[in-house]
């Protein structure tokens, strides 16, 4: 067993102000995103460049939350929806807690949607080169989770399980950094790479889509389910059925792109 650091969520306070870690560990994200978007030819050659790229992320930010938001409330609390009907003002306290990835997807892509309209840009392109950079923020964000000890994986005699503070007397697994490696570090290595072959634009959000989906539905396996709702059909947790839905998306856009659509420029 390997003792859990017991890390101070607060990175530091100055007065009644509290600066978290993970609440940094979002802006670095948005910051990566902002330098590594730029990086890749394609976004040059469709002037996501400079100040557009830096309103893009902000476009990104602003879908992140209210999507992450609204997708733990729909997703995860849809068993008790009243205390948010009576008072909806906690759709929007982020601060007390509960945000869905998979909600935030759909709200940074529903931004990303927004952006390329607004600005008359092709929007495979455009979320090809922001989906790449992802993984960073998503990394990061689970690195986030681990400091703040929440997202428990389930008990384990591994060397390596660690006894985390309200999770009891049991050692667990540390599923947060098993997504942080697979869903951020080895997912960005796999994207970075892939995105210089000569594919049509979209297709990286067709290898986020399902490799995500892949390395999240295993890892669902040794985290403990969401305890207001526990396993659905029988076995599984919500994000493995959300999981699911994210290969399915993969496999039609895929069937989409290259059985529907003319061939576009490749993404590099």
């Amino acid at each position: 067993m390997i003792p859990y650091p017991n890390i101070n969520p607060d990175l530091f306070t100055i007065g009644p102000i509290r600066v978290r870690w993970y609440g940094v560990m979002y802006v670095l994200g948005f910051v990566a995103s902002y330098f590594l978007i730029q990086k890749q030819e394609r976004a040059k050659q469709i002037g996501l460049v400079g100040t557009v790229a830096q309103d893009l992320v902000f476009y990104l930010a602003i879908g992140l939350v209210v999507g992450g938001r609204l997708g733990y409330i729909l997703f995860y609390e849809y068993n008790d929806l009243m205390p948010y009907i009576e008072n909806p003002l906690e759709i929007i306290a982020t601060w007390h807690g509960g945000m869905s990835f998979h909600g935030g997807l759909i709200g940074c892509l529903f931004a990303s949607w927004i952006f390329s309209k607004r600005r008359k840009m092709p929007m495979a392109a455009l979320a090809d080169c922001t989906i790449v950079t992802a993984p960073i923020g998503l990394g990061l964000g689970r690195l986030g989770n681990f400091i703040n000890a929440e997202l428990l994986g389930r008990p384990s005699d591994l060397p390596w399980a660690m006894i985390f503070p309200g999770g009891g007397p049991v050692p667990r697994h540390p599923t947060q950094l098993y997504e942080a490696l697979a869903e951020g570090a080895i997912l960005f290595c796999l994207l970075w790479y892939l995105r210089k072959k000569p594919f049509r634009d979209g297709t990286m959000i067709v290898f986020f889509l399902l490799f995500y989906g892949i390395f999240r539905f295993i890892i669902e396996f040794f985290k403990e389910p969401d305890p207001q709702i526990g396993f659905l059909l029988t076995y599984l947790t919500m994000g493995q059925i959300l999981c699911i839905l994210m290969i399915l998306a993969a496999g039609l856009l895929a069937l989409y792109l290259y059985r529907y659509r003319g061939r576009s420029a490749p993404t590099t």
